[in-house]
């Protein structure tokens, strides 16, 4: 699962960072309202942390400004605020939860495994078909046939991402932001290599190359 941490206090981000990537979460940060609003409407995120008082841009308004753009990513507040009147104000903004400082890390975990089921039972089913192959995102399978093709994590993330924006170019930029991360530390050629594979894999044409862009997924 992707993660956005949009949070300013130094210390909380050091020690959240690692309490996600020990528990296998991929985690992005950003640490101004500016940044992570820009990063949140990459819309490459499975759920976002967002902290309430945040420079430059406050929570509220990032929260907003996202669901009037059309996304419904889940999204946990973290805030000192705890009044009442300040929880109701988070949740009628739009976000999904609402904890507040300071947490136990379990809390957090667990709050986090429930925005997740929430997000898994929206996908149950939501198998994609398109030029003769039956897609299973949460198997990670290819059903092509009487052929059974099973992905990498990788493989399967970008093969979603192509399906999911079918006759949509999909820039290269946002692929590997989406698949790889800001921080990941790999290099961006690694989309050309994995279109590669998924093509090989596949033994497809429907992945095309829009040249000096991206890629997009066409039915044959």
């Amino acid at each position: 699962m992707k993660l956005l941490l949009i949070e300013d206090e130094q210390r909380l981000v050091e020690a959240l960072s690692y309490l996600l990537k020990k528990n296998g979460y991929v985690t992005d940060i950003a640490m101004d309202g500016e940044s992570g609003v820009e990063m949140a409407l990459t819309g490459i995120y499975d759920v976002i942390i967002l902290d309430r008082m945040l420079p430059k841009l406050d929570g509220i308004s990032i929260l907003q400004e996202f669901r009037h753009r059309g996304f419904d990513t889940p999204v946990l507040f973290l805030t000192a605020k705890d009044s009442l009147k300040d929880r109701i104000e988070g949740l009628d903004a739009g976000a999904d939860d609402y904890l507040v400082k300071p947490f136990s890390s379990e809390e957090l975990l667990a709050r986090l495994r429930a925005l997740a089921r929430r997000k898994t039972k929206e996908l149950i089913n939501q198998t994609i078909t398109a030029s003769g192959m039956t897609f299973d995102p949460l198997r990670g399978e290819v059903t092509k046939g009487s052929q059974i093709i099973q992905l990498s994590v990788k493989e399967s993330l970008l093969l979603e991402l192509l399906m999911y924006n079918q006759g949509q170019v999909i820039t290269k930029e946002r692929i590997f932001e989406k698949i790889w991360g800001y921080y990941s530390g790999t290099d961006i050629a690694n989309v050309d290599l994995y279109i590669h594979y998924l093509r090989k894999k596949l033994s497809t044409s429907a992945i095309k190359t829009v040249r000096g862009v991206g890629y997009l997924f066409e039915e044959n």
